[in-house]
């Protein structure tokens, strides 16, 4: 203990090892969930099994976690991104037509770069050449991008023919409608108000427990659908290691294996149509990476007093840093972008003040890959409730957007709107700064535009007329 101390500096930051131990598990209840919709959400994919995504997404959140303890000696913590998970699965995947092991080359790319611009210090100058309007945005549209996806998930939201989208019926005396189908409906509702309600109350790891609880709630209203547990014993199976094996399998090393085989997909489009989604979409991977990991760090440091005295993350090139690994380390073992969570802050907000807490939560991500047995058991109405649930904490900054200013509005607007409406994160971040440079160009102010922002902008317009 005492060479723990040392080594974090816990007495000099103002706290105790049973404190920092306290912090690192209300880290990892708060944001467990990670676990199974991530893992829910890419088994989605062909030759894609969730048992091998649930071990890619604890170790590579393990790693995460323990690189941001030991190199900035902070107490945070670091997992498979939400929106960057849904923009892998249901744009790069299903929209574009690569498959798993080619958009693992992707964020393979997004880790490297990210790493390349952090130690000669771009990053900065990257992050600057976005427009505020559509920075800002960006959360808020994968907000609404990743709720949209739990109501679609959850069966709420359905396909219609002549308005697109519609809301699920709920007429069982309709006759068109089974208890079986509405019933998964119910439980998400009855979930993500369950998470709400003890988010109010400050119960730490609401989001799990709102998961868990519409998980027993699914299985207990299954008794009054005739036949759903008929064979359901025969394919359980309790051995942990049954996941390593999908993870040697299906994951583990794809990247390299298959991942640089573009072949399927140059069949149907040209090499230059390839070398522009690859560069559009890394960049998107990069941006979206680099925006939320910022964000968070500031967020939940500023939450916990943990800024310097000129209100800065204190080592925060070294938080980027282990950011941009676990990235790339996330890639070789299967997963999309990995980034800091902001339920950090229920950590920091027990008194978590040092990296010890994000080695602890570290240790619990290594111990829940034996777990997966029993993760496997969530279903997917349950997990949809927490989707749902973050979706809705990610619009917060949207209040940040200054809407009576017409040349900030547009562009954030399209940015956050565009997202959801297409199912595609980097139309988004596309439209919203495209928007902006024809804007300023229009209105006298190109001057403005910075060098950056005009070669992005660029970039993204030939996407559109060569690749969509």
């Amino acid at each position: 203990m005492l060479s723990l101390e040392k080594r974090f500096h816990v007495k000099e930051a103002g706290s105790t090892v049973k404190t920092e131990v306290l912090a690192g598990v209300t880290t990892f209840m708060t944001m467990a969930y990670i676990l199974m919709v991530n893992s829910r959400m890419f088994a989605e994919l062909p030759g894609v099994s969730y048992n091998a995504i649930y071990i890619a997404t604890a170790i590579s959140a393990c790693i995460g976690t323990v690189l941001i303890g030991l190199l900035a000696n902070l107490p945070l913590a670091q997992a498979s991104a939400m929106g960057a998970n849904a923009f892998f699965v249901y744009t790069v995947c299903f929209g574009f037509g690569l498959s798993y092991a080619n958009a693992l080359v992707l964020v393979l790319l997004d880790g490297v770069l990210f790493i390349l611009l952090t130690v000669t210090g771009l990053r900065k100058k990257v992050f600057e050449a976005i427009p505020t309007a559509v920075r800002v945005s960006i959360p808020a549209g994968v907000g609404l991008f990743i709720a949209f996806i739990g109501l679609k998930d959850s069966g709420i939201v359905v396909a219609d023919a002549s308005t697109y989208v519609s809301l699920a019926s709920f007429n069982l005396l309709s006759g068109n409608v089974a208890w079986g189908d509405i019933m998964p409906m119910l439980v998400t509702i009855s979930a993500l108000t369950a998470i709400a309600v003890l988010t109010c109350k400050r119960v730490k790891g609401s989001v799990l427990w709102g998961i868990l609880g519409g998980t027993a709630l699914y299985y207990l209203l299954a008794f009054t659908i005739p036949g759903f547990y008929n064979g359901f014993t025969e394919n359980l199976s309790f051995n942990p290691f049954a996941a390593f094996r999908d993870f040697g399998r299906y994951a583990f090393g794809k990247v390299f294996t298959e991942g640089f085989d573009f072949s399927p997909y140059l069949a149907d489009h040209s090499g230059v149509e390839l070398a522009l989604l690859i560069a559009t979409t890394a960049l998107a991977f990069c941006l979206v990476d680099m925006f939320d990991t910022i964000g968070t760090l500031y967020g939940a440091c500023a939450r916990g007093d943990l800024l310097t005295e000129k209100g800065e993350v204190p080592n925060m090139d070294k938080a980027m840093l282990a950011d941009a690994i676990a990235t790339t380390a996330g890639a070789v073992c299967g997963t999309s972008t990995v980034s800091s969570y902001v339920e950090a802050s229920a950590g920091i907000a027990e008194g978590g003040k040092t990296g010890m807490a994000a080695m602890v939560t570290g240790a619990l991500f290594f111990i829940s890959m034996f777990l997966s047995p029993i993760a496997m058991l969530v279903p997917g109405c349950a997990t949809a409730a927490a989707l749902i649930y973050v979706g809705i904490m990610m619009m917060n900054c949207a209040r940040d957007i200054d809407w009576l200013k017409t040349e900030d509005a547009v562009p954030a607007f399209l940015t956050l709107a565009i997202m959801p409406l297409t199912y595609n994160i980097s139309y988004g971040i596309a439209f919203g700064v495209i928007s902006y440079t024809l804007i300023s160009v229009f209105t006298g102010k190109a001057k403005n535009v910075k060098a950056g922002t005009w070669v992005i902008a660029a970039l993204f317009t030939v996407m559109f007329f060569v690749t969509h």
